[in-house]
């Protein structure tokens, strides 16, 4: 642990992914010119077929940006459980998300069965003074039906203007009963790590949430907590509830439990330089 203890006093961290989502408009012909033999052209004019008759033959009328959106979005997240395609404005909304500040309830939320399900409401949230708990199945979002939506769009309704209201139908399978709970927004600032002595040899830290200041606060938080008790025998990093986050920050808080470089993360991929093995490290 005295190891750990100097890890994190000088904490580094240097390496960061970057997700984004682009949309391109181009030409099918012109590029299969430029590649020969790399678009498959048959399924590339059925799916052009199937554009056009959702475009003449359904119920009603559908935007051609939002078509060709939705349809990118089912074919990323067919590719594993993982993999999410954001446009500009779904991506600086998922940022802000884990900025630490945001106008909303104070819930991590993700879908299940076509619902929305709360991993975890955050301490001290407008969510947590209502009482919904990890595994409440949010139904209704101001009576309309969130079978209809998706994450990012039930996350918009949830959020909104400071002093707000939104009305939830929650389903509590524990409780075998179905309530409405009424919430008024605020604005969310998020602390992600917290921490304290446990029968003074032991250090008890949480992380809720991985954001930006994580890996600064982290390391502020563990060094209080050896000033205060030197001889600290262990820390028990706790991470229940914890959705994720900047994979980064992650990385950087493992790294500091070891006292040698370590293999934290490693990629691979098709394209040159995706496939690279990060290490994680801490100088002293």
């Amino acid at each position: 642990m005295k190891q750990v203890r100097k890890q994190v006093r000088a904490l580094t961290w240097v390496g960061a992914g970057v997700l984004a989502g682009v949309l391109a408009t181009v030409s099918v012909q012109s590029l299969a010119r430029n590649n020969p033999g790399e678009l498959p052209m048959a399924d590339m004019q059925r799916f052009a077929s199937v554009f056009e008759a959702i475009k003449h033959s359904y119920v009603d009328p559908v935007d051609d940006k939002k078509l060709l959106s939705d349809a990118i979005k089912g074919m990323v997240s067919g590719l594993d459980p993982h993999s999410t395609y954001f446009d500009k404005k779904e991506l600086k909304e998922f940022n802000e998300s884990i900025s630490g500040s945001f106008v909303g309830l104070g819930i991590e939320i993700t879908q299940e069965d076509g619902l929305v399900k709360v991993v975890s409401p955050i301490e001290g949230t407008p969510a947590f003074r209502a009482g919904l708990k990890s595994g409440d199945l949010i139904s209704k979002i101001d009576d309309v039906s969130v079978r209809t939506m998706t994450l990012n769009e039930a996350v918009k309704r949830m959020r909104g203007q400071p002093n707000t209201k939104v009305t939830l139908q929650v389903q509590r399978k524990a409780e075998a009963r179905t309530f409405d709970v009424t919430i008024t927004r605020e604005l969310i600032k998020v602390v992600s790590v917290k921490g304290k002595l446990i029968d003074s040899d032991y250090a008890w830290v949480r992380i809720t949430n991985f954001q930006d200041r994580t890996v600064e606060d982290y390391a502020k938080k563990v060094t209080e907590l050896y000033q205060a008790n030197p001889k600290i025998k262990g820390v028990v990093l706790d991470l229940r509830g914890d959705p994720g986050g900047y994979l980064y920050a992650a990385a950087a808080v493992l790294s500091s439990f070891f006292d040698k470089p370590v293999t934290v993360v490693s990629t691979k991929g098709q394209m040159a330089g995706a496939s690279e093995v990060k290490i994680g490290r801490a100088h002293v």
